[in-house]
């Protein structure tokens, strides 16, 4: 946190409902205030960690209850701001969710998770959450501040939810009534004491869609994540080899998963971005796995620079879409297309990554 001194007197309503305003103009959808007590939440997340669901992750569990201790984390904090954004696609067609559907059933094809087929969110929110600290800086004097997106060991939904964000839907994910959850959390640790917001309630229901959808049946209890299960932990954070016994149910996803989200009643409110930044990229909407397979390293850098995919590096690129490829041979007619995945294929049979290696003799074995 950068040092800060006395803060300018301000009317902490007033200030909070300007501070909405400023962050409206920087593309932000909504923002609340939460307080630093998250203790309600530390024995949740020991829970989830004793019981492995962290899986890999093993950043989850090196701060301990740091994550439900802001003032532990970064010291001098006293409250938290919280922003939201929308970042479904500013020209989503009205039933984007059944679009997205049909992706998923045409097997040749490689899916990304929608969040990820435009610039980096990490970037987009980090620089915008800044400018909007030195715009509070601007109004309140010198400000101890920390800002954060999916990057740090923040509850982020914890905080979301305890400042009106949202609610904790079935899946873990924060929804909202009029945004679904189809939107990315970031937040500013202050050394200013600004009013709280207060929480909304849950209206979930007795919906289990996003349980009842899951391909792998990751959501092993309401809001109960068993992330080695889960298709984008398995896609994006697993380092290793995808468990043979899961990879028929990852279908032609090649990087995140959106089922439980596409399935939820909730996301038929899901809001468009007023950014261009979450627009999909060429390449990462609608390509065949067969031309994925083929990109090499240069091209995959090229392709993914500023974007999130470009973390998991090439070899797990060419492992997930290897996958993707092997559940194909399994569904395709003889034909043209199975016959070019075959040879696409084939020709990573060779690579010099035993992961990569292995993966491709597993889907090759798919067309017996």
């Amino acid at each position: 946190m950068k040092s800060g001194s006395g803060h300018g007197e301000f009317d902490g309503p007033s200030l909070v409902a300007e501070i909405g305003r400023w962050a409206h103009e920087l593309g932000f959808s909504q923002i609340g205030v939460a307080g630093i007590d998250l203790s309600s939440a530390e024995q949740g997340l020991l829970d989830w960690l004793d019981r492995g669901f962290h899986g890999e992750m093993g950043y989850m569990a090196a701060h301990g209850l740091k994550r439900a201790r802001p003032a532990e984390l970064v010291p001098g904090t006293v409250s938290v701001l919280t922003a939201r954004m929308n970042y479904l696609p500013q020209h989503s067609a009205e039933d984007w969710q059944a679009l997205e559907w049909q992706r998923l059933a045409q097997p040749a094809e490689g899916v990304v998770s929608l969040y990820a087929r435009g610039r980096d969110y990490h970037k987009v929110l980090r620089a915008r959450l800044q400018k909007l600290a030195d715009r509070i800086a601007g109004r309140v004097g010198p400000l101890g501040h920390r800002v954060f997106t999916d990057s740090a060991p923040v509850l982020e939904a914890e905080l979301a939810t305890c400042s009106g964000l949202g609610w904790r839907g079935k899946h873990t994910l924060v929804l909202h009534r009029e945004a679904g959850s189809m939107f990315f959390l970031g937040e500013i640790f202050l050394d200013l004491a600004l009013p709280t917001t207060a929480p909304v309630e849950a209206h979930c229901g007795s919906c289990s869609a996003c349980m009842d959808l899951c391909p792998t049946g990751a959501i092993v209890g309401p809001g109960q994540l068993d992330a080695r299960r889960c298709i984008s932990y398995l896609t994006i954070e697993h380092p290793g080899p995808i468990p043979e016994d899961l990879r028929p149910q990852m279908g032609n996803r090649i990087y995140g998963c959106d089922d439980c989200q596409l399935a939820c009643p909730w996301n038929k409110f899901a809001q468009r971005s007023p950014l261009p930044d979450f627009d999909p990229r060429d390449g990462l909407a609608g390509s065949t796995l067969a031309s994925l397979l083929a990109w090499d390293e240069p091209e995959f850098l090229r392709r993914t620079e500023g974007s999130a995919i470009r973390r998991i590096g090439h070899e797990r690129w060419l492992r997930n879409v290897a996958v993707a490829a092997g559940n194909a041979l399994r569904q395709l007619a003889p034909g043209a297309e199975r016959e070019a995945l075959a040879r696409a294929l084939q020709a990573r049979s060779a690579h010099p990554s035993d992961l990569v290696q292995s993966h491709v003799a597993w889907a090759l074995a798919q067309t017996a």
